[in-house]
């Protein structure tokens, strides 16, 4: 009973750590792009095309289904759309929204795919010349969500930058002023977020969490 909670416990534990350890790597990875922007624009613009190509050779060679492989290529089309301005982004903009969207369309149009393969009939299977289709492993499914599907809307949401004023006029003078202003990462935003609501949290339960509470910055 005693090692029955003790692994609860660990789990919870382990859990916390694998989430602090998860929103560390978002915030450091969004302050390395802020320093790096051309180079990181280059490197996702390059890595969407390579992306793309790999459907395409998915549906040659792999017998992808071609309606899901081609609302997979206008969705990173669309994607690509959100680089005209990198690092900046509104996060109100039609072409941010609607990639939100796809990403999420992406998944579970995939995620039925693969969960539900197609099977031929019963007279098709009987025939001498027939072939079982391939069906892909576990490990196989996850590279292709991990490397296709989730890989380059991750790395927007960690690349792009809002400002404190998200209107267009604003993101024109932000534009001109990048020298002058440093911008925040939406990991960072949100990493941030998250933290503020955790300590004002803890703060009404009596807790303090935030070491620099009450310090002059």
């Amino acid at each position: 009973m005693i090692l029955q909670l003790l692994s609860y416990i660990g789990i919870v534990v382990g859990f916390l750590f694998l989430v602090l350890a998860i929103a560390s790597g978002l915030y450091y990875i969004s302050e390395l792009v802020e320093e790096h922007s051309e180079p990181t624009k280059r490197f996702l613009k390059r890595l969407i095309y390579g992306i793309i190509a790999i459907f395409i050779l998915l549906y040659l060679f792999d017998s992808f289904p071609f309606k899901l492989t081609v609302f997979s290529i206008i969705s990173y089309y669309v994607y690509l759309q959100n680089l005209h301005k990198f690092p900046y982004v509104q996060l109100t903009s039609p072409i941010f929204l609607a990639s939100c969207v796809l990403v999420i369309a992406n998944h579970f149009l995939w995620f039925n795919h693969f969960h539900n393969p197609y099977i031929p009939p019963l007279e098709v299977r009987l025939q001498p010349n027939y072939k079982p289709p391939n069906i892909p492993s576990f490990i196989e499914v996850c590279s292709f969500f991990g490397l296709c599907v989730w890989f380059i809307p991750f790395a927007l949401f960690v690349s792009l930058s809002a400002h404190d004023n998200l209107l267009p006029h604003h993101m024109e003078n932000n534009i001109d002023n990048k020298d002058k202003k440093k911008n925040n990462g939406l990991a960072k935003v949100v990493v941030a977020s998250i933290r503020d609501y955790l300590y004002a949290f803890s703060r009404k339960l009596g807790y303090e969490l935030d070491p620099h509470h009450g310090t002059i910055v």
